[in-house]
């Protein structure tokens, strides 16, 4: 999601697996796949990668970097503390655009990643660095026409990667970069949610990956996650949906997903006047569970027909607020079915969190989230 002061895509979180990857990951190898010799094995990463969780509503925030959406500074003791809880990768979304000085990143930016990034690798985890929402750039929201790919933001999108692969190109193959979070091109007329437009994705996850390799270092054989379409399913599981060339060889790249549903149960935050989807408190009757198996037996089927590991970048569920608040049965429910939707189908779960399940003082898990936990176990 692209973040925001109230909670982002509404706050959730998680953790499981691997000391021998997470020691691999430690020492700068890739875990699965023995050391950074080229041998990366994106499928191989699966067990890995574990479950995960996100530092929403930090780095990404285009308010006053780290701090403007009420959240501390991100610490060494938070990170080690997801570390002794068994939390294997962490995904690290970043605005970068927002503090870019003529297109440059501002190097204090920089310099932050990187020293997050080291406590996160320093720890025995993953991390996942991207470029986030900010402000809508790569997607063009705010456009004529709106939505539509143009040579501007190509040219920029190739140098930002340029800047950061080459900053990031020491750093072992237990980074994992991302090339965009939530993007989409829509049909010329500009309405959002019309008809998807997937040829410009597949241009612009094309020109990550081609841009990344050419960084050198460790960019060379890396792991690479490209964007479905809005990450969404439905929208991503189709034939125009490609997956890159890689000039590294194949067994390299990811294929990012989110999951948010339903959105009045994750998401939705009050009802409007005569609203036909209004917001729901409980989650977990037969038909619900359906529509989840259903759409991660897709989402499946789409990994094994397209060769490529899927990665879950978020999911999550709001706790909601009066009169919307939603039941902790209903929470735990949904957050452990998406988990185990995805770890019984080789997907990497990473939960979306913005504080509200993981504390960033000492990485404490909530009493919801733990017993999520408990239930994977």
């Amino acid at each position: 999601m692209a973040g925001n002061p109230a909670g982002g895509s509404g706050g959730a979180s998680g953790g499981s697996a691997g000391s021998g990857a997470a020691a691999g990951a430690a020492n700068g190898g890739n875990g699965a796949s023995g050391g950074n010799n080229g041998t990366v094995d994106a499928q191989a990463l699966v067990k890995a990668l574990g479950f995960g969780t996100n530092i929403g509503n930090t780095l990404e925030n285009t308010t006053t970097w780290e701090t403007g959406w009420s959240e501390p500074l991100i610490t060494q003791t938070f990170i080690n503390g997801l570390a002794s809880r068994g939390v294997k990768t962490v995904r690290v979304p970043v605005a970068w655009d927002t503090y870019a000085k003529n297109g440059v990143i501002d190097a204090a930016k920089m310099d932050r990643v990187k020293q997050v990034v080291s406590f996160i690798t320093g720890a025995g985890m993953y991390a996942i660095v991207n470029i986030h929402w900010d402000g809508g750039w790569i997607n063009n929201e705010k456009g004529s026409p709106p939505f539509s790919l143009t040579s501007e933001i190509k040219s920029k999108f190739a140098s930002y990667w340029q800047q950061i692969g080459s900053a990031f190109s020491g750093v072992g193959q237990q980074l994992i970069l991302e090339g965009m979070n939530e993007e989409g091109s829509w049909t010329t007329d500009g309405q959002k949610y019309g008809t998807p437009n997937i040829p410009p994705l597949n241009e612009m996850n094309q020109l990550f990956v081609t841009t990344v390799r050419a960084q050198g270092g460790y960019n060379a054989t890396r792991a690479l996650l490209i964007a479905g379409f809005n990450t969404d399913i439905d929208k991503t599981c189709v034939p125009a949906f490609t997956v890159p060339t890689d000039p590294a060889g194949t067994g390299k790249l990811f294929l990012s997903i989110h999951y948010y549903t339903p959105w009045t149960f994750t998401i939705k935050d009050k009802n409007d006047a005569n609203d036909t989807q209004p917001v729901s408190t409980t989650w977990g009757t037969t038909a619900e569970k359906k529509t989840l198996d259903d759409l991660f037996s897709k989402l499946g089927s789409c990994s094994s027909d397209k060769k490529i590991p899927i990665i879950l970048g978020e999911f999550g569920v709001t706790r909601g607020t009066d009169p919307y608040v939603r039941e902790a049965a209903s929470r735990i429910a949904w957050m452990t079915a998406v988990a185990k939707a995805s770890t019984t189908r080789g997907i990497v779960p990473v939960l979306w969190d913005t504080g509200s399940e993981i504390s960033r003082a000492d990485g404490a898990f909530s009493a919801e989230l733990q017993q999520v936990w408990n239930n994977l176990k």
